[in-house]
């Protein structure tokens, strides 16, 4: 061989001896930079499993390096720690956290995490919530963990599309959503506790007939039952009664911290009020208590406090509330806006749209914090559609009388309701009255309701002005 191409092979072998060992002294070598990728196989993982009895359930993800260099995990811990229900196992070893995992360039590791559940703990929350945490490069990235707690019936994004019974042997959970389907009866019995997930509404098409009592109420509200979060506001959507939605009924139901507690769209195909308020609660909903939209409504015996605000009627409708107290103090919400609100019109497309308003409320309060509306009642019109609200025997708070309204000789403007106990401070709220000197007593005229909030008799004289009777 000729000593020019004896050294030409010697020089590539060289080169090529060379590069091999840098590319395997790469590969072997840990990537340092923030700039660095991984992935995870998902971002959350939900354990659907209900459990009747204390158990565990496990399932996985994978943690993939998406580089041609290794790549050192500083950690992978359940954010929780010891007292968390989950724990996650990494190459065979079970633990709350993993330190210094190393991942090969290109390559993925399973991370194994199970759940150990004793449902028939009343103090855990209904949802058992956790994370994940990745730790690398001065990196994190975050896996979700979700798992049912409390043993309950737990439904997620379910359409109801039979006929329907729920009874109160267990509390219900909603996730994602609760639909109602058309022409579809929900019948919830008394007693039956509903708590909603932050993102789950409850959207009637069909009909909802809730039949509580006044010794085992209804109740909707949130599912965080925790102390700190127990009562708070927009805690949950709230309740959905649409279009093809009729002849819906609730009675001794509660409905609290939603962020707009009952929504009625549109008049029912039928000659009934498409809600029926029968002795309800509604509580400390974020934007409204009741708010409907050229729709029918009617109430009785009923009291809605502290929200954003309390009653609206919007572009017209048909409305008739009886015997109902409806006040708000500032709590978790600024008291902002008159606690009712009804009017014939809305701006569609940059547009007034008016139509027809009939509204009639007799014996009732309307009340608000001191000083902070100036009119807790306004009524608003627009057009020339058929108009009609009336006040009879209703105690309010104004500067001056509703516009567009009639008022009739037993109206009490600016007299305090004297409501049994309200410490805002502390979170009291009694709207029971206190006293029998308290200007609405026997101040409100005859109606066909017998029974007030407590479900006590209403005076066989002339009744008491709100939703409860002194006794």
């Amino acid at each position: 061989m000729k000593p020019f191409a004896s050294n030409y092979f010697f020089i590539v072998s060289l080169l090529l001896a060379f590069t091999l060992s840098v590319t395997s002294c790469k590969k072997d070598s840990f990537i340092t930079s923030p700039d660095a990728k991984i992935s995870t196989s998902i971002d959350s993982l939900k354990y659907d499993t209900v459990f009747t009895s204390i158990g565990s359930v496990t399932q996985s993800f994978k943690i993939s390096n998406n580089n041609d260099q290794k790549i050192l995990l500083s950690s992978v811990k359940v954010m929780g720690g010891t007292v968390s229900a989950f724990k996650i196992n990494i190459n065979g070893v079970a633990s709350q956290e993993a330190t210094n995992v190393e991942l090969e360039a290109n390559d993925s590791i399973y991370v194994f995490v199970s759940v150990n559940i004793n449902p028939n703990l009343d103090n855990l929350p209904f949802i058992v919530k956790d994370s994940v945490q990745i730790s690398y490069n001065g990196n994190t990235r975050f896996v979700q963990l979700e798992a049912f707690g409390q043993n309950a019936n737990f439904l997620r994004n379910r359409v109801i599309t039979t006929n329907t019974t729920w009874n109160n042997n267990l509390p219900y959970v909603i996730l994602g959503s609760l639909q109602v389907d058309t022409s579809i009866k929900l019948t919830i019995n008394a007693g039956c506790k509903i708590y909603c997930h932050a993102n789950a509404p409850i959207l009637v098409d069909g009909t909802l007939k809730a039949n509580g009592t006044k010794e085992h109420p209804v109740i909707f509200r949130s599912d965080r039952i925790d102390e700190d979060y127990k009562d708070l506001p927009a805690s949950w959507p709230g309740i959905y009664f649409r279009e093809t939605s009729k002849s819906n009924e609730l009675t001794f139901v509660e409905v609290r911290n939603a962020y707009q507690a009952i929504v009625a769209e549109n008049p029912a195909d039928n000659f009934f009020p498409k809600i029926t308020l029968h002795q309800c609660i509604i509580d400390n909903a974020y934007d409204a208590g009741l708010l409907c939209i050229n729709s029918s409504l009617y109430a009785d015996n009923s009291l809605i406090t502290n929200c954003g605000n309390n009653v609206q009627f919007i572009l017209g409708g048909n409305y008739n509330l009886t015997n109902c107290t409806i006040a708000a103090y500032s709590t978790f919400i600024s008291h902002k806006n008159p606690v009712l609100a009804a009017n014939n019109f809305a701006v569609i497309n940059g547009s007034i749209v008016t139509t027809s308003l009939d509204a009639a409320f007799t014996n009732c309060i309307f009340w608000g914090d001191d000083g902070l509306v100036e009119n807790e009642v306004t009524v608003a019109k627009e057009g020339t559609d058929p108009f009609n609200v009336s006040f009879t025997n209703c105690l309010y708070r104004a500067a001056n009388d509703p516009a567009n309204s009639t008022l009739n000789a037993g109206c009490i403007r600016n007299q305090n309701p004297a409501f049994d106990s309200v410490d805002v401070s502390k979170n009291i709220f009694d709207f029971h009255i206190s006293n029998d000197a308290a200007p609405g007593i026997n101040g409100g005229i005859a109606t066909g309701f017998l029974k007030d909030l407590d479900n006590n008799n209403r005076s066989n004289g002339l009744p008491d002005i709100g939703c409860y009777e002194k006794q």
